[in-house]
């Protein structure tokens, strides 16, 4: 299965455009990457540079290629997640925008968005039209989020203000780490490096978490390590 598109030609300058706003797409589906790479490239004021399959493609090829704009995945299992990716990419390189897509109406969602540096948001539902409105939006340096999603972003804020950011976890702080890792999309060997344990202890901790919190899929995983707070962007 191919992951990663070959970067593609500049398009030539066209009367009444400047150079095209270069786009890079990160998602897990082949035919996703496909059908927005044909959305977008029939727009003359912009054309897709590269695609990837997930976070650590997509950081590569952003490093590689330093597009203008990035459409990235939330969820990309089993590779990096788009939050851990868009922390490393904006560390790394600030001027490149980030827009999220993504089928999570979800506050803690956004939040972790904002917070890792993403200048947007839309949902996989959203139509063709706001979704290339919402690329030129943070082309231009402004931050995008779909009308269904402000007033729920706004509330949120208004509420960590008041409140805080209380998170708190049925957890061991040894389990927190584990979930951290696994949410964020490590194989159970690279999680086995990264704590100095064995294998076979990272699997006995992964249902042990499983179990625990009664959670099956790693969606589920990912959630609640969002809305606790125990997603390790850094």
């Amino acid at each position: 299965m191919e992951h990663v598109s070959r970067p593609q030609s500049p398009l030539p300058k066209k009367e009444g455009f400047g150079m095209p706003i270069r786009i890079l797409i990160g998602d897990d589906h082949a035919i996703v990457r496909s059908g927005l790479t044909m959305l977008i490239n029939s727009h003359d004021d912009m054309e897709v540079v590269g695609t990837a399959a997930d976070g650590r493609e997509t950081f590569e090829l952003a490093m590689k290629l330093k597009p203008d704009v990035i459409l990235l995945d939330l969820s990309m299992p089993p590779g990096e997640n788009g939050l851990s990716a868009t922390l490393r990419i904006k560390d790394a390189a600030p001027e490149i925008q980030i827009l999220i897509l993504t089928m999570h109406d979800d506050e803690e969602y956004i939040f972790k968005i904002l917070q890792a540096g993403a200048s947007g948001y839309i949902l996989k539902s959203a139509y063709d039209n706001d979704l290339i409105n919402a690329i030129r939006t943070i082309y231009h340096g402004n931050a995008y989020l779909g009308p269904s999603i402000t007033k729920t972003l706004i509330h949120e804020f208004a509420q960590r203000s008041l409140h805080g950011n209380e998170s708190g976890t049925d957890l061991t702080v040894r389990e927190q780490n584990f979930l951290s890792l696994m949410a964020m999309g490590y194989s159970n060997k690279e999680i086995a490096e990264e704590l100095s344990v064995s294998v076979k202890t990272v699997e006995s901790y992964r249902s042990k978490i499983k179990d625990k919190l009664n959670l099956k899929t790693r969606h589920e995983l990912v959630r609640y390590a969002l809305k606790k707070g125990l997603m390790d962007l850094e």
